[in-house]
């Protein structure tokens, strides 16, 4: 018997068909890669978003707990810091890394082993009111105040949390502190405001945990205008100041 191996030119390929599919699945690459990459850039916004709610609730159990004062503040002091502060309420480190951050850096002079952890998040310094309540001559004179949750007047749209620069190690946002190249305060010098979602700069956008417990994304700058977030006290809070 002779088996006939010719095979149905129809069935096959030619080379410029091959060629064609090629083409067609890149282009399709093309236009899917980006919605993927948008989608995952999506899903680390919200795990951020998860880990300031979440530490937005610890600030309010510890004040609960600490007759309605937030953690002492620190600058050089042998007192702990908010990481240290809080650890008893949000439990995991974890928590205080943003997924987008590739290599998240805190104080590695930090008395406590928290405090050394690997952050992505700064809290809010409270100058203003610290300042409203007696002049401050330098940063320094914050050492050891506490503010009173009772001092932050609009706790819906005041930020507690924000994202900051990958390579800040500092604790907290502190308007009183400025940049010494750029002249910045701190809202402008430690605070990632495009952290998320960002194409060109200037076209993303941040998440911060706000006083009420709520945490959201507010787009580039919109923790700083038209009202200034950070601020608890009017004259800080107005944006042209």
């Amino acid at each position: 018997m002779t088996i006939n191996k010719t095979r149905n030119a129809g069935s096959a390929f030619t080379l410029i068909e091959l060629l064609v599919v090629i083409a067609i699945i890149a282009i399709l690459a093309s236009l899917l890669l980006p919605a993927l990459g948008k989608a995952k850039e999506s899903g680390k916004r919200i795990a951020s978003v998860n880990n300031m709610r979440q530490l937005g609730l610890s600030m309010q159990m510890y004040v609960d707990d600490n007759e309605g004062f937030q953690p002492t503040r620190t600058i050089n002091g042998p007192e702990k810091s908010w990481p240290t502060s809080l650890r008893d309420y949000y439990k995991d480190l974890k928590v205080l890394v943003c997924p987008s951050d590739l290599n998240p850096v805190s104080n590695s002079g930090a008395l406590s082993s928290d405090d050394r952890a690997p952050r992505s998040y700064i809290l809010n310094g409270w100058n203003d009111y610290f300042d409203e309540m007696s002049p401050l001559t330098s940063i320094s004179a914050i050492e050891g105040k506490r503010l009173p949750e009772t001092a932050i007047r609009n706790p819906v749209d005041t930020v507690l949390f924000g994202e900051k620069i990958a390579t800040s190690i500092h604790f907290y946002m502190d308007f009183m502190e400025v940049d010494p190249g750029t002249l910045a305060a701190n809202d402008f010098s430690e605070v990632d405001h495009d952290k998320h979602m960002k194409g060109q700069s200037g076209t993303g956008g941040s998440n911060f945990a706000f006083a009420d417990g709520s945490a959201r994304y507010l787009k580039h700058w919109g923790s700083i205008t038209p009202i200034n977030l950070w601020g608890v006290t009017d004259k800080w809070r107005d944006s042209t100041f």
